[in-house]
């Protein structure tokens, strides 16, 4: 009985839902004594100051968050050079990317992404019933403007652009996806996740490229990946329609209190950036000496090929008995990488600890 109630429960979906697989209930909490080095966090704590906002948000908790997050929009703007109507804020960017394709895609729209890219956009699409366009790029510190221009992509509805992009940390040039604003005449979604840890960013593009919706996030170099705190900068024609269908008291007192903070402290993680640049390039070089090949990289992580003979899952799996964590991909031009986030001086001293014994003594 249950089971035929289930399936006409099921049946009466329309057809994108009914295309989703549920997720597994077996997945196993993560082992605290493990070294995270694969969602490419921050391990550092908040400064001081910071810190402090969150703890005195708390005795807010009987409050409902700020409607329309209006007092953190005020502050990103005057710490970004825009106005409130030019900002969004959420859930970090992720949320913001979801509100993007329910806002500008109908069933049958094409969103065009550059590959490999952020994976989490093709169930994005797929939810909206949008087709995904994957742009390969020939040259990864190269923007493929023709190619987004014309053939498959020509008819997307926007374009998205990931700089540094992951999970190559590879970054094209503000030069370039200004010429392809200018040439363009479709929404130009510019995730700039790791932009902290890069020579440049393309804030200014706002100003003159009204196609431009850039995105922005915390978790990665102001270490608040567990706060949740994101945005998002452009015309206000378009950010509003963005806030028109966000969840009413989409974020908490805390991330509020914290994002104003981090916003009227952002030297106080200079050398938080410092270090995990330092560390990046240090980490490249031991694992070019233990026969991986690194990919130049300008965010808080390396994609490593790794030596001939393994493919990347196998490493990651012979890491993680070694209870250290990194990513690996499922598309077939990542088969043979890992991606390493950067952590601490520590941390990152045992991850090429372990990786030294495995090269050396892979049946271990």
């Amino acid at each position: 009985m249950s089971g035929t109630k289930l399936k006409s429960v099921l049946s009466s979906f329309s057809q994108v839902p009914r295309e989703l697989e549920p997720l597994p209930s077996d997945r196993h909490s993560l082992d605290d004594s493990c070294v995270r080095l694969n969602t490419n966090e921050n391990p550092f704590p908040m400064p001081e100051v910071v810190m402090q906002s969150a703890i005195a948000a708390l005795e807010q908790q009987y409050l409902y968050p700020e409607h329309d997050n209006i007092s953190l929009r005020e502050a990103a703007a005057d710490a970004y050079g825009l106005t409130k109507d030019q900002v969004i804020a959420g859930n970090g960017s992720s949320e913001l990317l979801g509100l993007i394709y329910r806002a500008f895609l109908a069933p049958g729209d094409s969103v065009a992404m550059l590959s490999p890219g952020f994976s989490f956009n093709r169930k994005l699409a797929m939810l909206q019933g949008a087709q995904f366009l994957e742009i390969e790029c020939g040259q990864s510190d190269v923007l493929p403007v023709e190619e987004l221009l014309s053939g498959p992509a020509e008819g997307a509805k926007f374009i998205l652009l990931a700089n540094p992009n992951n999970p190559s940390g590879t970054f094209v040039p503000v030069a370039e996806i200004e010429r392809l604003a200018a040439q363009s005449d479709r929404l130009i979604v510019l995730d700039e996740a790791y932009v902290d840890f890069a020579p440049d960013n393309g804030l200014r593009l706002i100003h003159h490229y009204p196609n431009i919706l850039l995105l922005r996030t915390f978790s990665k170099s102001y270490a608040a990946a567990g706060i949740r705190i994101g945005f998002g900068l452009g015309h206000p024609e378009i950010i509003g329609r963005l806030r028109n269908i966000q969840n009413v008291f989409n974020m908490n007192v805390i991330g509020h209190a914290v994002g104003v903070s981090i916003l009227a402290h952002r030297d106080a993680y200079e050398e938080n950036h410092r270090h995990i640049k330092r560390e990046r390039e240090r980490v490249s070089f031991a694992l070019s000496q233990l026969g991986f090949c690194v990919t130049p990289s300008h965010a808080n992580f390396l994609l490593a090929r790794v030596p001939a003979g393994r493919n990347g899952r196998w490493w990651q799996q012979a890491l993680e008995r070694r209870k250290v964590l990194v990513a690996v991909f499922s598309e077939p031009c990542l088969n043979e990488h890992i991606r390493i986030s950067i952590g601490t001086s520590a941390q990152m001293d045992i991850l090429l600890s372990e990786i030294f014994k495995v090269v050396n003594d892979p049946e271990q």
